[in-house]
């Protein structure tokens, strides 16, 4: 990775002009979220395009589109999705989700959200609209993701294993339970550094397993080698 872009097998991701980074979170949830069966996507707080450019990789049947708020990092988005082979399929919008509307319900919805949400503020204007809760908070993200999915749609985010709670809580006062939920490990004995969560609306039994992104040595482990393998150059 550059300070202006990052190569994957399909398509490169240039990320000089957002506050956010391509970064492993990203990553997860792109190659994570459900795409089987599913035709219209929202990707909201886009960012770069990444997670939207994953999905359309890996299902040639659905339409993404991207939310983003930042006019900025919606403009290079829009780019990547230019030179992607998929600029068909992903629409990004420059938008604030807490206002979009769509005629149409969603069969997926996924978000990379921001989390800190109980830190203070960063100076860069930019950066603190990517990092930071400010009026995106969980809540609104749940409410708002509601009422956009279609009828059996699904709702996938990755959020700080500190806030998985917080996360469900919001969710579930929208009427969306979990379905699937994956802890992420840095490495095996270590805490969980994060979650992959999807919910949908109908009550059943949870999907629960663990990934564990290095092994002891450093290197990847094959759990996420072969999570991710259809994206990294190299590992």
């Amino acid at each position: 990775m550059s300070d202006s872009s990052f190569s994957f097998k399909q398509f490169t991701v240039r990320h000089d002009r957002c506050a956010m980074k391509v970064g492993t979170d990203g990553v997860l949830l792109g190659a994570w979220a459900p795409v089987d069966g599913v035709c219209r996507v929202l990707d909201v707080g886009t960012g770069t395009g990444l997670i939207a450019l994953q999905l359309a990789q890996r299902n040639a049947s659905l339409r993404v589109t991207a939310v983003e708020i930042d006019a900025e990092a919606a403009r290079q988005a829009a780019e990547n999705v230019a030179r992607s082979p998929w600029a068909d399929r992903v629409e990004v919008v420059c938008a604030d989700f807490k206002d979009f509307q769509s005629p149409d319900g969603f069969d997926l919805i996924v978000s990379n959200p921001p989390y800190f949400v109980d830190a203070l503020p960063c100076p860069d204007l930019q950066r603190n609209t990517a990092r930071h809760a400010g009026e995106l908070t969980y809540d609104l993200l749940f409410r708002r993701a509601a009422c956009l999915l279609a009828e059996g749609g699904a709702v996938s985010v990755i959020v700080p294993a500190e806030v998985e709670r917080v996360a469900e809580e919001a969710a579930w006062m929208q009427g969306l339970c979990p379905r699937r939920r994956t802890r992420v490990f840095t490495k095996a004995g270590k805490p969980a550094r994060r979650v992959l969560l999807t919910f949908g609306r109908q009550l059943g039994p949870v999907v629960e397993d663990t990934l564990c992104i290095h092994r002891p040595d450093g290197g990847y482990t094959d759990d996420y080698r072969r999570l991710t393998g259809d994206f990294y150059l190299k590992f």
